[in-house]
């Protein structure tokens, strides 16, 4: 368990020591939130759709802690290019102890971003239609965490370096949040988009938040829940399998 505090307290105080890091890492949310949120937000309350600052602020969230799992996951290339993924795993410890360690801390800086992106949405404006649910959807923001800093490190796991970097933010990253859901409505969508947003786990996981946030359904919370724990499930196991075949 000391393997797996020091390996989840190393990602802490890395991004907590970052002052660029730590500002950089908002930009992108403040961009979406503020240019869509008060852009779009005159077409979207036209339409007789209410607020799309509201709409959209659990969406920028899931985006927020999307990005930050996922990249830190694909910080086992940089680890591997400056050689302490060696040095950690010549280390008398187990392989899953180490993926366990670097998957719940990069899943913990999620959700503190996450959770500062949550503070500037509620000062630009986004209200909670019930505040006493407001901390359930932290429990979404841990799943959506879990299941995308798994993803990063079964991904980093099976990269060689960082060529195929751009590739992995092009061709998976950036679908998952578009087809999320976290921009538009998932409901009256075609039959193939339909289908292809339920087998986004964001979905689920900006649904969740939606729900306990805004009172706003598509699949139920309950289903989200499930979906989420189920998927991060995979995910970890996945990752663990791809982690032990790692060769220096």
């Amino acid at each position: 368990m000391s393997a797996i505090y020091i390996l989840w307290l190393r990602e802490l105080k890395r991004y907590t020591r970052s002052r660029v890091q730590l500002v950089a890492s908002l930009g992108q949310p403040m961009l979406y939130l503020l240019v869509l949120g008060f852009g779009l937000g005159p077409v979207f309350k036209r339409a007789g759709n209410g607020s799309y600052l509201q709409f959209v602020a659990p969406g920028v969230i899931g985006m927020t802690i999307l990005f930050s799992s996922v990249f830190s996951g694909l910080g086992l290339l940089w680890d591997r290019q400056f050689g302490f993924l060696k040095e950690t795993l010549v280390a008398p410890v187990s392989r899953l102890q180490i993926m366990i360690g670097r998957t719940l801390g990069g899943a913990t800086v999620a959700i503190l971003q996450g959770l500062l992106v949550a503070v500037i949405c509620f000062l630009a404006g986004f209200r909670p239609v019930n505040l006493a649910l407001a901390p359930l959807a932290i429990v979404f923001m841990v799943l959506i965490a879990i299941v995308f800093a798994a993803l990063g490190v079964a991904i980093g796991s099976s990269l060689q370096d960082m060529q195929g970097f751009q590739l992995i933010m092009n061709f998976l990253v950036l679908p998952i949040y578009f087809l999320s859901g976290a921009l538009f409505p998932l409901d009256g969508l075609g039959k193939i988009l339909s289908l292809v947003t339920s087998l986004d786990p964001l979905s689920y996981g900006v649904d969740g938040m939606r729900a306990v946030l805004l009172n706003l359904t598509h699949f139920g919370a309950a289903i989200d829940v499930i979906v989420l724990a189920i998927v991060g499930s995979i995910l970890l196991v996945i990752g663990a399998w791809r982690f032990s075949k790692i060769e220096i």
